[in-house]
């Protein structure tokens, strides 16, 4: 059994499976992969609002990249146990074109 130093809890140390140990590195992982899907989301929808200027095609590959990149969120949501994207889309005002193309190829 693997124990935290009491440094790190204050308290008494107590036994610590390897179950928890690995439910926690799942947990970091899952939040880490969302913020870096989410700041990936972020970066995506600020290059297709600013194409304005961009001819047809560079403005199509825009816009199905910035779906992906949305798509690509709500599936690691999902895994995470968030099902309801609702907010998400109003907070980071993710446009109905996009949206209406997730998962379009």
């Amino acid at each position: 059994m693997l124990r935290l130093p009491n440094t790190v809890t204050g308290l008494v140390p107590h036994p610590v499976s390897g179950d928890v140990v690995l439910q926690q590195e799942i947990a970091a992982e899952q939040a880490s992969s969302l913020g870096h899907a989410g700041r990936r989301v972020e970066a995506a929808l600020k290059r297709l609002s600013t194409a304005d200027g961009a001819d047809e095609d560079e403005a199509r590959r825009l816009l199905f990249a910035a779906a992906d990149a949305v798509h690509g969120y709500f599936i690691q949501r999902e895994l995470c146990g968030l099902r309801n994207h609702e907010a998400v889309i109003r907070d980071l005002g993710i446009p109905a074109r996009v949206l209406a193309r997730l998962g379009a190829r």
